[in-house]
């Protein structure tokens, strides 16, 4: 099982399934749970909370926290990436993508509604070293610049491809 974390609409967990792979989605907001849901009914979606995940040790064989970790503030990112160590299997993956930086971006309306949402940018070299104290082993780290011309926010994002190792 992958577990698409902080999975949003599911499209992540979408994508997982119709490659082939048993996916479900864990999201903290109940109504993107409800939305993920609609949209993709054959794959469970649950609300849960990366900081203490509804999951057994060694459950998953891979996380995709595809822009998640940046809702957790850097104190508690240490709990985060230990969070996801229990609940892999050995030689589990952990894929992360995220912005590149150090400011902190807050949002009181998105898409015209009403919100209050940081987003927390990191240092790849930072999230590395969170993964790796928590037990990871780095497998691939990746940087890309903002694709041009698009809808998707103008900054610098990183990708980091941890293993659980022994």
């Amino acid at each position: 099982m992958i577990a698409d974390i902080g999975c949003g609409p599911g499209q992540i967990a979408r994508y997982l399934a119709d490659h082939g792979a048993q996916a479900m989605g864990i999201d903290l907001s109940p109504e993107m749970v409800k939305l993920a849901q609609r949209l993709s009914p054959d794959i469970p979606f649950r609300q849960g909370d990366m900081l203490a995940l509804d999951l057994g040790v060694n459950s998953l064989g891979g996380i995709a926290a595809f822009y998640s970790v940046i809702h957790a503030p850097p104190e508690q990112i240490p709990q985060v990436m230990r969070e996801f160590y229990r609940v892999l299997r050995l030689g589990g993956l952990a894929l992360l993508a995220f912005h590149i930086g150090d400011e902190v971006v807050h949002r009181d309306e998105w898409w015209e509604k009403p919100v209050s949402l940081d987003f927390h940018f990191y240092q790849p070299e930072t999230l590395a070293r969170h993964l790796e104290e928590a037990g990871f082993r780095i497998e691939a780290k990746v940087e890309r610049a903002p694709y041009v011309g698009s809808v998707e926010h103008p900054s610098q994002r990183g990708y980091i491809l941890a293993r659980k190792a022994a």
